[in-house]
């Protein structure tokens, strides 16, 4: 019997000022929603020409990047370089340690970039694990349409929904999916047990399981977690409707957190300020390496 789980907590994401002159509305990691483990932060982010996240560390954590719409460049002291296009996503582990950079492109339709970075731990025995990428081209991420192809779109960015499962590989737990309702609905995801949940509102309006509450664009919804249920009910009120789907597997650790180090122990976040300073294990390019995109 498919049981929904149902929310515990909404934050309204304000957009205000990030980076250089990029704007974001931050739900997970602001004041009001500050842990979600494994889930660190989530930005939706608009980056208009001129503005961006020049050269700037990691270390300990996944970045994703899912663009909404526009186009954005990346580049690492590792030699990566490329560019994640509307519809696209980019999972990159950071693990030991990468300096990037990540600006506007300049997109065919002339559109601004848009989307979403969310920021998820890594379990402590990957902390310290070489730095790796796995990026989709829009026509790479598979999606699933449960209903048929007149009902909703469920594109899958990682983890399995209805029978459809991503390519992308997270080192622990986590399901990704955009949710598209051209049409009002309902389609139900199961999501396995005990895994923190949360959905983000894009466009128009939902609600959840049994609750007759309506949210609307811009709200984090953390959702429940107990054992009898399976899943998760989500009801499109109206047409035109989009959320995120995320679930994380939960992590039996302590969170220590200095801007874009996020590491385990007090201990650790020191060593990673001295690997840094010093240009060591994953920092070697720190003091020398300069992007050619941080600058334009």
């Amino acid at each position: 019997m498919s049981v929904s789980r149902q929310v515990i907590k909404k934050v309204f994401a304000v957009e205000t000022a990030e980076g250089a002159g990029a704007l974001v509305r931050r739900s997970i990691g602001s004041m009001g929603l500050r842990n979600l483990t494994p889930f660190l932060m989530l930005d939706h982010f608009h980056i208009s020409k001129g503005a961006g996240f020049p050269d700037h560390p990691h270390r300990g954590q996944a970045t994703v990047t899912y663009m909404l719409e526009g186009e954005s460049r990346h580049e690492d002291s590792a030699g990566h370089a490329g560019l994640i296009k509307a519809g696209g996503v980019q999972w990159m582990c950071a693990g030991r340690g990468i300096i990037h950079a990540e600006m506007p492109a300049q997109a065919p339709n002339g559109q601004e970039p848009r989307g979403l970075q969310l920021w998820v731990d890594l379990p402590a025995k990957y902390k310290m694990v070489e730095p790796s990428y796995q990026e989709l081209d829009p026509e790479g991420i598979p999606s699933a349409y449960p209903d048929g192809p007149d009902g909703p779109q469920i594109k899958v960015i990682s983890g399995k929904s209805h029978g459809v499962e991503s390519p992308v590989r997270p080192l622990g737990g986590c399901w990704y999916f955009h949710n598209i309702f051209k049409k009002k609905g309902t389609v139900f995801q199961d999501i396995p047990a005990g895994w923190t949940t949360f959905i983000y509102t894009l466009k128009g309006s939902i609600s959840i399981g049994t609750q007759p509450e309506k949210y609307e664009q811009y709200y984090t919804l953390v959702l429940s977690s107990n054992s009898n249920e399976t899943g998760i009910s989500v009801t499109a009120l109206e047409d035109d409707t989009e959320f995120v789907l995320v679930a994380g597997e939960p992590l039996d650790q302590e969170v220590v957190q200095y801007g874009p180090f996020v590491m385990t122990s007090k201990e650790e976040i020191q060593k990673t300020f001295i690997d840094y300073r010093m240009g060591l294990n994953g920092f070697e390019k720190a003091h020398t390496w300069k992007s050619k995109i941080g600058g334009l």
